[in-house]
């Protein structure tokens, strides 16, 4: 088999990997080497979700001793397999890099063997490209769960991010579709790695020249519809990673049916999507905006609302802590409102130091106002002309997709009996309101009346293919929500 019929086959089996991102470390080219990475990103271009383009992404080899069931790659999976030699990785590289092809690379595998001796041969290709080849571009590198320290140590030396991917939200669907792995396998590298980057930074205190271990830290991946588990488990394990671990990022990845197996999905279910977004929209609230999960999630909305976005559907639910005074409110507060973003906040905390603020004047400044305006208040007073309706303020907090998404179907002719009159069925009861939800209504957001536009047609339609079905034989025993959030809470690993 040559080269370019390997690269084909293991670049196909790669293309599940969702771990594409800017490369947060910098490197300055050096006399007789070639290639650099900077802090702004490894490429010239991005896809229109925002995620680089330019990186290798490929596998060390499609042969696995394990048997996850979600994976294409599995042990029992009949398809076609393909190992690269460490030459062979790092030839593929530097000729890539040389067309301009590629700002860099990212490097997985199956299990070869075992997790060490995988783990050396990652070593032999990323040391050919650093030490011979002189390599200065963004290595990703994916750790294998088990691998012996020492390896991992030398691994991260030769790569800017290193990443464990958990893949599953909780042990019982771990145990029940990736029998070879376990909590453990996977936790400890995280911790070896957070460690080895702490004694890293105070050895660059102390040695100018020390090498550096993994400077754009470690990420991992969540596969989002493969099991039953809820957003709310999944933004609590992201809440706990972060605190723990010290994560740069955790992907999240809508599972793709590529194999038949009874505990997952049916081949012909869509990849959750619109899930995976509003994951990470929850993602960004806790990272940047200073939300916490169980505030965006509780047990008796486990997941995220379709129609909208979480920060909106959070202001939704706290109502009575708004309209707030713009020139008065604290930055905490600001950044709460839909319509105000990290820097449109800091900039209206440095403007109001030196003039009262207007509605003009907010929207000079970034604010998006056909969100903010119904949570805030200039001088004292709402938006001159405002009116303040449950269908108006829907209609401004959703964007123009999921609008169309909420819209019934086209009108149909009209006629003097309805359909459930010409049946000899009883006619529907009225809605109470358009807006589930809102000041004079009981109802949670999302919760549709009799006969209501979200108790079928398109919206309902878009919320079923958002959270597809899961076969009863997936089910299983849940784990405990509390014990998740509160170790989320605490700082301790949430994964149980």
């Amino acid at each position: 088999m040559d080269v370019m019929e390997k690269l084909e086959i293991l670049t196909a089996s790669a293309k599940y990997d969702v771990a594409c991102t800017s490369s947060g470390s910098s490197r300055k080219g050096s006399a007789g080497g070639m290639g650099n990475t900077t802090s702004m990103g490894i490429c010239h271009s991005f896809a229109a979700d925002g995620r680089c383009i330019s990186l290798l992404k490929v596998l060390m080899t499609n042969r696995c001793v394990f048997d996850c069931a979600y994976c294409v790659n599995r042990r029992s999976n009949h398809t076609r397999r393909a190992t690269f030699t460490p030459e062979e990785i790092a030839d593929v590289t530097m000729q890539f890099y040389r067309r301009n092809y590629i700002e860099g690379l990212f490097l997985s595998s199956g299990i070869l063997r075992n997790p060490d001796y995988t783990t050396e041969q990652m070593i032999a290709a990323l040391e050919l490209l650093r030490h011979v080849h002189r390599f200065g571009g963004y290595i990703h590198v994916k750790a294998i769960p088990g691998t012996d320290e020492r390896l991992l140590s030398r691994l991260g030396l030769l790569a800017d991010r290193m990443s464990v991917n958990i893949e599953l939200p909780s042990q019982a669907s771990l145990g029940r579709l990736a029998p070879d792995k376990s909590k453990d396998s996977i936790l400890k590298p995280m911790g070896l790695i957070q460690a080895r980057i702490r004694e890293n930074r105070h050895d660059l205190v102390r040695y100018n020249h020390a090498p550096r271990y993994a400077p754009a830290g470690q990420s991992t991946q969540i596969i989002v519809g493969a099991t039953p588990d809820t957003d709310q488990r999944i933004l609590a394990l992201t809440e706990g990673l972060y605190r723990k671990y010290g994560l740069k990022r955790v992907f999240y990845s809508a599972y793709t049916p590529v194999v038949e197996h009874s505990l997952l999905p049916a081949l012909d279910t869509k990849p959750p999507l619109l899930r995976e977004h509003r994951l990470y929209q929850a993602d960004w609230l806790l990272r940047f905006y200073g939300f916490r999960a169980g505030e965006l999630l509780d047990e008796s909305a486990p997941n995220f609302n379709p129609l909208l976005d979480p920060k909106c559907s959070w202001a939704l639910r706290n109502r009575a802590l708004f309209p707030v005074e713009a020139n008065t409110a604290p930055y905490e507060m600001l950044l709460r409102v839909p319509g105000i973003g990290v820097r449109s906040a800091q900039r209206i905390v440095k403007a109001r130091r030196a003039v009262s603020l207007d509605f003009a004047a907010l929207k000079k400044l970034g604010v998006v106002l056909k969100r903010a305006q119904f949570f805030l208040t200039c001088r004292g007073r709402m938006l001159e002309g405002l009116k303040v309706s449950d269908h108006t303020l829907l209609r401004s907090l959703m964007s123009g997709q999921e609008l169309a998404a909420f819209r019934e179907p086209q009108a149909e002719q009209l006629s003097f009996f309805s359909e459930a009159e010409a049946a000899g069925l009883p006619e529907p009861a009225a809605p109470a309101d358009l807006f589930p939800g809102g000041p004079n209504s009981s109802r949670p957001l999302g919760e549709a009346a009799a006969g209501g536009p979200a108790a079928g047609g398109p919206a309902a339609a878009r919320a079923e293919s958002a959270y597809p079905p899961i076969p009863e034989a997936a089910s299983g025993t849940a784990d405990s929500i509390d014990a998740l959030a509160q170790e989320a809470s605490s700082g301790r690993t949430a994964y149980v």
